[in-house]
């Protein structure tokens, strides 16, 4: 009798043990996250349309945010500063019931960094897309004239009213897109408006309890002739990023490695 019970315990043991075992071999399904998505300068929402789309197709919410003086938007440039930038990214992620996964591309990075400095308990994950990433007291006009190996410097002309930075014609599709199909190079240059200047100089003023709080990546371009990999290494190792995942595309790779973009975005957000 004894053996029986031993033998009938045994078998039930088994039949656990190799549940268990199935469990553990199951897919891990990935988790909803909702995407704020920040463009850069001299760029708009479009340039999010495809990495939109395979996150949602996956499951996940996605806000792309216009900044003001962009895209559509017709705000006069004299009244624009990145705080008005900000406004605009942190009142979008007020919609949203729980937190989101903060995404800025460029001069995006200026933008989510202030947004991170006032919502942080709001912001799940922090990422930078070959973006500009500054320490407290610093303006995107400082860390772009550090970069010596950037090639956008020489193909800016400031308007007459210093209001407007415009890119020569000639040089854009190449300096933001040179990796990708003529057909991104077109939507590069059928969308391409003048960039307000005053942000620029903005500096922003970080706290260690509130941006130095939210957990940040980088993904880093590695072909990038806008900002360099050199002085996205610096920006990077000042910030004490960890989480860095290199990118073999030029300024945009949301235009020519979309899926990589996408892919690696629910990746950083698990």
């Amino acid at each position: 009798m004894k053996k029986s019970i031993s033998s009938l315990l045994s078998a039930v043991l088994a039949v656990f043990a190799c549940s268990s075992c199935a469990k553990s071999d199951e897919p891990t399904v990935a988790k909803s996250n909702t995407y704020v998505l920040v463009h850069g300068a001299w760029q708009a929402p479009y340039v999010w349309d495809a990495v939109r789309s395979d996150l949602e197709n996956k499951g996940n919410q996605v806000i792309v945010v216009e900044l003001p003086g962009h895209g559509n938007d017709q705000t006069p440039t004299h009244m624009l500063s990145l705080d008005v930038y900000t406004k605009k990214v942190v009142d979008a992620i007020a919609k949203v019931p729980g937190k989101v996964v903060l995404v800025g591309h460029s001069m995006g990075g200026m933008v989510i960094t202030n947004a991170a400095e006032q919502v942080p308990a709001k912001i799940s994950k922090l990422v930078y897309i070959g973006a500009f990433l500054p320490a407290s007291g610093q303006n995107l006009g400082e860390l772009a004239t550090s970069d010596a190996d950037s090639k956008l410097g020489q193909q800016l002309v400031e308007s007459a009213d210093h209001l407007t930075l415009d890119v020569k014609r000639e040089m854009l599709a190449s300096l933001f897109i040179g990796d990708g199909s003529q057909a991104a190079k077109d939507q590069v240059l059928a969308h391409y408006r003048p960039e307000p200047a005053i942000p620029f100089g903005n500096k922003v003023t970080l706290t260690a309890a509130n941006f130095g709080a939210v957990d940040k990546a980088y993904i880093k371009t590695t072909q990038d002739v806008v900002i360099s990999p050199g002085l996205q290494d610096r920006m990077i190792a000042a910030a004490g990023i960890k989480a860095v995942y290199p990118i073999n595309t030029s300024h945009s790779p949301f235009l020519s490695q979309p899926h990589t973009v996408s892919d690696l975005l629910i990746k950083i957000a698990q």
